[in-house]
């Protein structure tokens, strides 16, 4: 791959405090890259390095061949021929939303500057309101101004902040759809922040996942859910049940049966994660009795029932109690009450050495 945009052995800090630890990452032509992490994890200030909006202190950053910061050069965000979207959009509001999509097109004299803005916002369908101002569009209106702006210079490319933040979840999810497409379209080599996991697996080509300025796993993202490489990854993708128990004979005795714990020495503790998908409940037979679990609450979610499980472990004297989460596929409604037996696909199980969790 030929990178369009690679941000080298880069470090940043304020006021004394390493917010940007050595990262390094590049992006091809046409790929769409997600830095994902929680907030204050450095991803929003190494977005603001590559756009030129931070000097950078330590490391390069690279568009193409030509390096366009280090410790000491500094290539304006203006000269670096990139798209931005913020999280706030950052439209002007005294410009209609033509003239703001046709502001970053100085180079081209008025009549050109009017039809390319125009293009754009047919193309973002936007085209109605080209005379309308940025206080009479709604938030999904406004996001899509905001990309067509950056996308009228035809830039090499795009840098996301956060960009459906601030939409509900249905327009998010169509507003993105449609981005996603916009971008592909563009050739355009995209960064993008998020903290939302979802976002990032529907956008993205490859995710690096970030926690205290470091990347702690880059790669697709089926890699990072099916592959991760630490508890904080695991459960950096949706909601998971935690279970920490002692190695022995190679295995973790879980209090919904016995896990296998590659790579974990006996006699170590080991963080067992379990996602709730993964936990698979079916009506109780007559002479079943092993692992079962009672139902406390079930919710419909939609696609899915969110089942909240009860289970008792161990020997009588020291019984334990565990509450789970098991996700099932549609409706699956049980009563409060009702006995259940569990099943666990080991596909969706994963074990780590216990002080990584």
């Amino acid at each position: 791959m030929t990178s369009v945009l690679r941000l080298e052995s880069v470090s940043h800090q304020f006021d004394g405090i390493r917010v940007v630890d050595d990262l390094t990452l590049e992006i091809g032509r046409g790929e769409v890259v997600c830095l994902l992490g929680p907030s204050g994890c450095g991803k929003t200030t190494a977005l603001r390095i590559a756009a030129g909006l931070e000097t950078l202190q330590a490391g390069r950053v690279l568009m193409g061949d030509t390096e366009v910061a280090s410790p000491d050069r500094q290539i304006p965000p203006e000269q670096r021929g990139i798209g931005l979207v913020f999280q706030d959009y950052a439209l002007f509001p005294h410009l209609s939303v033509a003239d703001n999509v046709a502001f970053g097109l100085t180079e081209f004299a008025k009549p050109v500057q009017r039809e390319k803005a125009l293009t754009e916002l047919r193309r973002v369908g936007m085209d109605s309101a080209a005379e309308k101002y940025p206080h009479e569009l709604s938030g999904g209106q406004q996001q899509r101004v905001a990309l067509a702006r950056a996308l009228a210079p035809n830039p090499h490319i795009i840098l996301l902040d956060e960009p459906y933040s601030g939409l509900d979840s249905a327009l998010r999810a169509q507003v993105r759809d449609d981005v996603l497409h916009l971008l592909k379209e563009s050739g355009a080599a995209t960064l993008m922040v998020t903290h939302d996991p979802e976002e990032a697996m529907f956008m993205a080509d490859r995710i690096a996942v970030m926690r205290d300025g470091r990347i702690v796993q880059h790669g697709s993202p089926q890699t990072l859910y099916c592959y991760p490489n630490s508890a904080f990854v695991a459960g950096f993708f949706g909601e998971v049940n935690s279970f920490t128990g002692l190695v022995r004979d190679g295995h973790v005795e879980t209090p919904i049966g016995q896990v296998a714990a590659e790579g974990v020495p006996d006699g170590l503790r080991a963080t067992v994660i379990m996602r709730p998908e993964g936990l698979r409940v079916t009506t109780l037979q007559a002479g079943q009795s092993d692992y079962t679990a009672r139902v406390m609450q079930a919710r419909l979610l939609g696609r899915s029932s969110l089942i909240h499980l009860h289970v008792q472990s161990g020997e009588n004297g020291s019984m334990k109690e565990w509450h789970f989460h098991s996700r099932m596929p549609g409706i699956f409604l049980p009563d409060a009450g009702t006995r259940l037996r569990i099943e666990f696909d080991l596909g969706q199980i994963f074990v780590f050495p216990a002080q990584e969790g």
